[in-house]
């Protein structure tokens, strides 16, 4: 299924990037390591023998770059896994946060999909394979308290996922989107690789999502879900969006009862 296959991985110098980076490797896969730190991105190519490119996938001609650089060592790319990604917080209320941390959002969480999936998707669709993944979050589903940038363009992400499936699946092209909760990731103020202290089982590990995605794509799942406790929120939000509202208030309430944390590698312990 994989074998042989490249794989373009973004964000993939750390994290949940890194492991999906891995995973692909081992199921036989050449893997493109984009991130926007060179170190890291080269650090985890040499060791499952891919290729690092380093940019800042926020700016288009990053993303071009990434793309042809990607065509010029491989030929052709297969699967697009759109993982970069970063919060930062509201600052205040929810429309505090500046109008650069809202474009840098959008850019990063939707805009870099769309531009690199404008490049591959006519090759794909020409050929009537490929895959096109987008690593978004729950809060795509649901919302992330104290982050409305965040969660605003993960939905926007979700969104875009659903709008390629509907488009592209009868063309052959697979389309997956994968949310998760809260992963012991550097984001969350976690040592890459060694995420010790977690507050509870609900923050899993960066291979734990790996592997959701790894059986997701082996059953040609649209929605993957690594914590399945996410599917009962959205059908409660779905079904009563004043009850899920309420509860949300109830939850945000809880954890901002010692005060607002400075980030979310504090908000998450709360919850």
């Amino acid at each position: 299924m994989f074998d042989g296959k490249t794989a373009i991985v973004t964000g993939a110098g750390q994290g949940i990037g890194k492991a999906i980076a891995r995973r692909l490797a081992g199921q036989g896969m050449k893997v493109v390591v984009a991130d926007i730190d060179p170190v890291s991105a080269q650090k985890v190519a040499d060791e499952i023998g891919g290729l690092a490119v380093s940019g800042d996938l926020r700016r288009a001609d990053a993303v071009d770059a990434l793309v042809a650089t990607a065509r010029a060592r491989y030929g052709r790319i297969d699967m697009l896994v759109s993982n970069a990604g970063f919060a930062r917080g509201d600052g205040g209320h929810a429309a505090a946060a500046p109008d650069e941390l809202w474009q840098d959002s959008w850019d990063l969480h939707v805009m870099a999909h769309v531009r690199a999936a404008r490049l591959l998707l006519p090759e794909m669709i020409e050929r009537g394979s490929g895959w096109l993944v987008n690593i978004a979050s729950a809060a795509g589903l649901l919302s992330q308290i104290e982050d409305a940038a965040y969660s605003a363009t993960k939905h926007a992400a979700v969104s875009l996922a659903q709008s390629l499936a509907i488009s592209h699946g009868d063309q052959g092209i697979r389309v997956s989107v994968v949310c998760p909760q809260y992963v012991a990731t550097p984001l969350l103020g976690y040592a890459d690789g060694a995420p010790q202290g977690r507050p509870h089982d609900r923050v899993i590990l960066p291979d734990d999502v790996a592997g959701a995605l790894m059986d997701g794509l082996a059953e040609n799942r649209f929605l993957i879900l690594p914590h399945p406790e996410v599917a009962g929120y959205m059908r409660l939000r779905g079904v009563d969006m004043e009850a899920w509202i309420k509860a949300m208030r109830k939850l945000r309430k809880a954890a901002l009862a010692d005060g607002v944390p400075d980030n979310l590698s504090q908000l998450h312990r709360r919850i």
